[in-house]
């Protein structure tokens, strides 16, 4: 991965606690997918898991792999989906323990770069839901290599599945340029601050990138779901403002509700958006 470990416990391992106070039960920390736009969080964050796990095509008795798995909330819900067995990895050793401590049936989960990662048996399905924006750093999207990072993503992920399985993957979209210097300031703060190391890919080069492993048999973009997700974070991050600067310091209020702000703009003013695909191995 362009980001290293080190990059990924920046982002995801201030503290498990941290996080639950402001994600949703199950702790997705990606986009929501709403349908009416009137539902819970949780209720979207359920429709979202939905959808991959529809794309994945991943039923009763499968083997599913998800690539970035988070705390675990796909994987949970997959094993109330009725999978044979749910494997994620990931890159933070916090995220991993939250794993382990929900004890979920049919669920491992290992600390391992996707590079490194070779699997006893392959898989029936595959899920990854916003880790590709840990893959190519600024620097190398301006030298060229964005295109060539993600083809070998997908290309190594062709090689984990049987002839036919589906991949319900999911990505954070950059879009268009801000104009103003504040905005420009406060999207590289996000970038260098709260997630170092990464960049979110634009949808062509996704495509284009999957494109000689796989076939796009659905896709469907969810600007304004992800815009949702931002703002109920944002909300319950402030409901806990005293709890998080007493817990874990001003600065670390501070920094998230500028960075949740920001996605709030973002996806308002069409900087960013989210894709959804459904792929399927040429193999």
């Amino acid at each position: 991965m362009t980001s290293t470990q080190r990059d990924i416990e920046v982002s995801y391992d201030v503290s498990n606690e941290f996080f639950r106070l402001w994600l949703d039960e199950n702790m997705h920390y990606t986009s929501a997918s709403y349908a009416s736009g009137e539902e819970t969080l949780e209720r979207a964050q359920e429709n979202k898991a939905r959808i991959l796990a529809d794309y994945a095509e991943a039923g009763g008795g499968a083997r599913v792999l998800d690539i970035g798995c988070g705390w675990g909330a796909m994987l949970e819900y997959l094993s109330r989906r009725g999978v044979g067995e749910a494997h994620g990895i990931t890159l933070s050793a916090a995220q991993a323990t939250e794993i382990e401590r929900r004890a979920i049936p049919s669920v491992k989960a290992w600390v391992c770069d996707y590079k490194d990662f070779v699997p006893q048996e392959k898989y029936d399905a595959l899920v990854s839901i916003e880790m590709i924006d840990h893959l190519c750093s600024p620097a190398q999207a301006r030298d060229g290599l964005a295109v060539s990072l993600y083809r070998e993503f997908f290309r190594k992920c062709s090689t984990w599945v049987k002839p036919g399985a589906c991949f319900g993957f999911q990505a954070i979209l950059r879009d268009k340029v801000p104009r103003t210097r504040k905005d420009l300031d406060d999207l590289q703060f996000t970038a260098d601050i709260i997630f170092p190391g990464g960049l979110n890919p634009r949808l062509e080069d996704l495509v284009m990138a999957a494109r000689p492993y796989w076939e796009i048999l659905d896709l469907r973009t969810q600007r304004t779901s992800y815009g949702r997700t931002t703002a109920e974070w944002l909300r319950r991050l402030r409901l806990h403002e005293n709890k998080i600067r007493l817990a874990w310091g001003d600065r670390t209020f501070e920094d998230y509700d500028r960075y949740l702000s920001t996605c709030v703009r973002a996806f308002e003013r069409e900087w960013s958006s989210d894709v959804q695909m459904k792929l399927r191995f040429n193999g």
